[in-house]
């Protein structure tokens, strides 16, 4: 490993152009009424072809300086809150320049329908736009440390496992100038050529059920290209989380190549488990799981592979993925008792074997067409080829008294295609969509007996959204009617419609703040697994059954959020309320001696949440801080049954930089979902890293939990009829040191990429699972 290292190092090397450039652009930010000096103006130097260069902030006495400029032709855009923007052009720069005093003018003369705040952050209706600054792009490693440093409202990142999450799980897309990429695809970017980040935390129709769209807008060569390595590594644990990346770049043609793997080798991984069962003939059984050390074992690839070419009024770009996820082992053993008589008890050993993979190609195309009008076109197909095995057994004096042996072999097939209209009014916008999604799987499940399920489902949606403005009131309008399909051999076929209004007010309010209301409704239809009519044993007393009877569901999203900033201080306050009638939950019931776990069209599934985001800095342009907090309030209403769940949850990190070394931390308490009768339990992690970039190389050295002593994550599920309480453990995450180490190599020109607007995949596999 050293020794290619140091080679892949030492290549690179050889190969890249170091230019020192001593050109200075310095001058004063003034209120153009008052002539005082404006603190905290933010000023934004790009090419003539407005690709990033720097961003800075004026200081207290207005000054600003930009340093190290290349000579050349530039453009200066100059804002402040409550002020208009304005921007310059600067002709042949070719030595130091002492600009005469920019003078900026109220934001009652003209601030159009964008709220600039002191980070280089402009809020939309439906997005932020976020240029970094100098300081952020020089203390990121990739394109996903530049996150950490931007805290943005909503993303947790770890940069010590390079990875990002939305509390309660929410789906994250990720794109790079609008083109549908992989984690590791943000991993590879070198944050030199990062030009801003769309930050979409109100993502409209086109994209589905995303929480959160990140695009990622970066600067493409015209020749040349990059070379990277992004290593995470355990050091006395088996645990890594491993990239390496390449692209090159010739006139209108791009070639990439990524390929991600990550491995876990547990030993000390193991569960406690409390149960209660309530019988058909009145009797009841309280027992417990006393667990003891397993083995957990899992391997992920990603091998993503693309070409895109592009010219002045279209584009086209064409990428093959191939996702490998293998679980040799997930091995819980332990003594199973009975709580009123600890005499009566055996052996349990639950051991889980799986292997996915899954081909993807995508293909996408865009044109741009005469007076600001825009087609596009995607097509995905997907193949998912998953095979599962569970065996359960429960033994007492070496006599097996359960043996349960549950095997699944699925095949997926699915074609995603999509269509997009789009026109801009002015400072208005039209869109219209038709998107397809048909997906067919053929699955057999062994446990004893065999049985194939042959399932075919399909979901069409027809949209349209318009975008308008009336003085500092933003405001889109959508509609969307879903039809869903699904067909299963020897059961009842079903066609479904559903209606998706959706509206969006966005009012730029004085004193540099916002107030934004979303409200929607979105459809949501039954996944294959959920409707196998396939029944699986769990243990001695339990079945799982899926429910071919399902019905999709329309679920109501309501979203409150008051947003301001004021120098380095930054406030997001949001409140969510979403209401799911006729909502697919898990419910159990009664059938002779077994309790059977199936799913149902419950009655109706509600939450209620708040949540406050706070972020100091930067401070000294070294130091900020960002802490959210919030509240979850569920209430989940069967057919048999009524739960309430209140959980609290806080978020905390920061990070520090000083010449080339690098601090973080984070902290995070458990984001807890309850939906149905089960409470999934979030996670209670903390972390802490140091490090040192210089230039394009940087290492890191960080502790995962370095103040506990476990890992633990709980469930619970309170069914009248099974309930229990389950614990997981993970010693090896406790206090785990691991390694940082990341050399990104850039060359060649650059020039303005195209937007790509779609971002469709389908991840999952269609089968039925099972276990505790």
């Amino acid at each position: 490993m050293k020794p290619v290292l140091i080679v892949f190092i030492l290549f690179t090397s050889m190969i890249e152009g170091v230019f020192s450039q001593n050109i200075r652009i310095q001058g004063i930010v003034k209120d153009a009424k008052n002539k005082e000096a404006l603190e905290f103006a933010n000023l934004v130097l790009q090419t003539a072809d407005s690709a990033f260069v720097a961003g800075v902030s004026s200081g207290s006495e207005g000054r600003f300086i930009f340093t190290a400029v290349a000579p050349g032709n530039y453009r200066l855009s100059v804002s402040n809150l409550g002020y208009a923007p304005q921007s310059f052009f600067l002709k042949e720069i070719k030595e130091d320049t002492d600009l005469a005093d920019i003078l900026l003018e109220d934001e009652s003369i003209a601030l159009g329908n964008v709220t600039v705040s002191a980070s280089n952050l402009s809020s939309r209706i439906d997005k932020k736009l976020i240029y970094p600054s100098e300081r952020q792009l020089k203390a990121s490693t990739n394109g996903l440390d530049l996150l950490q440093q931007l805290m943005l409202p909503k993303l947790m990142v770890n940069p010590l496992f390079n990875e990002v999450s939305l509390p309660g799980g929410g789906e994250l897309q990720y794109r790079i100038n609008g083109v549908k990429v992989e984690i590791q695809d943000i991993v590879a970017l070198l944050p030199a050529d990062i030009i801003r980040i769309e930050f979409h935390d109100n993502p409209g129709l086109r994209y589905g059920n995303a929480e959160v769209v990140l695009d990622y807008i970066v600067r493409r060569p015209e020749t040349g290209g990059n070379l990277g390595l992004n290593l995470s590594d355990g050091i006395y644990t088996a645990w890594g989380n491993n990239y390496i990346n390449g692209r090159i770049n010739h006139k209108k043609s791009e070639f990439s190549l990524n390929y991600g793997i990550s491995h876990r080798d547990f030993y000390q991984m193991w569960r406690d488990n409390e149960e209660r069962f309530a019988f058909a003939d009145g009797s009841s059984l309280h027992r417990k799981e006393a667990g003891e050390p397993g083995h957990g074992e899992m391997y992920w690839q990603n091998l993503n592979t693309a070409y895109s070419f592009q010219n002045d009024n279209s584009m086209f770009h064409a990428t093959f993925r191939y996702y490998i996820h293998n679980q040799p082992h997930f091995d819980y053993t332990g003594i199973l008792y009975n709580v009123a008589d600890p005499a009566d008890a055996v052996r349990m050993t639950d051991q889980a074997v799986s292997e996915t993979y899954r081909p993807a190609l995508d293909l996408y195309y865009q044109r741009n067409l005469k007076n600001n009008q825009t087609l596009v076109i995607n097509l995905v197909g997907t193949s998912n080829h998953t095979d599962n095995n569970r065996i359960y057994r429960e033994s007492r004096d070496g006599i097996l008294l359960t043996d349960v042996n549950n095997q699944v072999s699925g095949r997926k097939y699915s074609w995603i295609g999509e269509g997009i209209y789009e026109k801009k009014l002015g400072e208005s916008r039209i869109s219209a969509g038709l998107r397809h999604t048909q997906a067919y799987s053929d699955n057999t499940y062994l446990n004893g007996h065999r049985y194939t399920t042959k399932m075919n489902q399909g979901e069409t949606f027809l949209y349209s959204e318009f975008k308008g403005k009336a003085a500092k009131l933003d405001y889109t309008i959508g509609a969307g009617l879903t039809r869903s399909y699904f067909g299963q051999a020897g059961d009842e076929d079903y066609d479904y419609y559903t209606f998706n209004p959706r509206l969006v007010l966005h009012y730029t309010l004085p004193g540099r703040s916002s107030v934004r209301l979303r409200t929607e409704l979105n459809n949501s239809s039954p996944s294959l697994s959920n409707l196998s009519a396939v029944s699986q044993i769990v243990d001695s007393l339990q079945l799982q059954r899926g429910n071919p009877s399902l019905k999709p569901f329309v679920r109501s999203f309501s979203e409150l959020t008051y947003e301001f900033q004021k120098g380095i201080f930054y406030t997001d306050l949001r409140g969510t309320y979403e209401y799911r009638p006729n909502a697919i939950m898990d419910e159990k019931y009664l059938e002779g001696d077994k309790i059977v776990q199936t799913w149902n069209n419950q009655k109706s599934w509600q939450r209620l949440s708040s949540r406050l985001t706070l972020r100091i800095g930067p401070v000294k342009d070294i130091f900020q801080l960002g802490l959210t907090g919030g509240m979850n309030h569920y209430l989940s209403h069967g057919n048999t049954y009524r739960h309430r769940y209140t959980n609290w949850f806080t978020y905390l990190e920061g990070s520090a930089t000083y010449k080339g070394f690098m601090a973080s931390l984070g902290l995070e308490t458990a984001w807890n979902w309850f939906y149905g009768e089960t409470m999934e339990g979030g996670e209670n992690i903390h972390y802490a890293m140091l490090g040192y970039k210089y230039k394009e190389l940087s290492f890191m050295l960080g502790m995962f939990n370095p103040f506990a002593d476990n890992y633990k994550q709980e469930t619970e599920n309170r069914s009248q009829y099974a309930s229990y309480k389950k614990t997981n453990y993970i010693n090896e995450s406790s206090r785990m040191l691991l390694l940082r180490f990341s050399y990104n190599f850039s060359f060649g020109r650059t020039y303005k990429a195209g937007e790509r607007r779609l971002n469709n995949a389908d991840e999952d596999a269609g089968v039925m699972s099972t276990g505790k």
